[in-house]
């Protein structure tokens, strides 16, 4: 018999299907690959990731997630009251994923509410403004703030330049430069982005996707002593496949520069 497997809800949009990995390597892991060829991704299809946006007032947190949620961008946002998220869907290597994206407020008076939202993340996004040193210098100690809430090494990390249309020439050399030597120490990986353009947005989000849906299959398989998975030939016989217990991408992977 043919193994059958039904989509969960319509389709996504062109922009969000990811069949390669996005930067910095060319393929998933190869038990990835083979999990998702064979739809023996267990529940991972049918979760949410965790991610989690910071960043000091008005670096342009919600614009980000608009831009990519929504496709849109305002220059008269408000300032995010506490919490608020945002739910995109992505197919990723035929299989249906989901991330829940969660802004938070960049004012301290709502720091004790948001950091309860922090727990569970298992991507940290740490946004500042490349035209704003100083919220640059801040990123470290939101990135502790949520580091404080979750297991050490179970999250993704990334540092966001927003507002890259405002930058040029050497001007923009020199705060991406001060910014890639920061994430170099915070063991991120380093990404600038205009909200007011569209400028890496999506590329952006399609490597969180990919990495945290890379991570969570990963993590289902692990937790199957031997995994056996049937799947049809068509011809009414059974192909057994095995995939062992891996202990490689526990850790996110290696720094980057976009």
């Amino acid at each position: 018999m043919r193994s059958s497997w039904t989509p969960l809800g319509p389709p996504v949009s062109q922009d969000r299907i990811i069949t390669s990995f996005p930067k910095l390597k060319e393929h998933f892991h190869s038990q990835v690959s083979t999990a998702c060829q064979h739809r023996n991704t267990g529940t991972a299809g049918l979760r949410l990731s965790k991610v989690v946006v910071v960043g000091d007032l008005y670096v342009g947190k919600t614009s980000l997630i608009h831009r990519l949620c929504k496709n849109v961008f305002d220059r008269d946002y408000k300032a995010t009251i506490g919490v608020d998220f945002e739910i995109e869907r992505f197919e990723i290597a035929g299989i249906p994923y989901s991330l829940q994206i969660w802004d938070t407020a960049g004012q301290e008076k709502f720091k004790c509410i948001a950091s309860a939202y922090y727990r569970g993340a298992q991507v940290i996004i740490t946004a500042f403004d490349l035209t704003d040193v100083q919220t640059l210098e801040h990123t470290k100690q939101w990135l502790q703030d949520v580091l404080r809430e979750n297991e050490a090494g179970s999250c993704f990390i990334f540092l966001v330049g927003t507002k890259k249309d405002l930058l040029s020439g050497a001007a923009c050399e020199q705060a991406e430069a001060e910014a890639v030597h920061l994430a170099n120490e915070m063991q991120a990986e380093y990404w600038s982005v205009s909200a007011k353009t569209g400028e890496n947005v999506k590329a952006f989000f399609s490597r969180v996707a990919a990495l945290a849906f890379e991570q969570s299959v990963l993590q289902d398989l692990e937790k199957r002593p031997s995994t056996q998975s049937q799947v049809g030939d068509g011809d009414g016989d059974l192909i057994r496949i095995e995939v062992p217990k891996t202990q490689e991408n526990k850790r996110p992977p290696g720094l980057g520069c976009c």
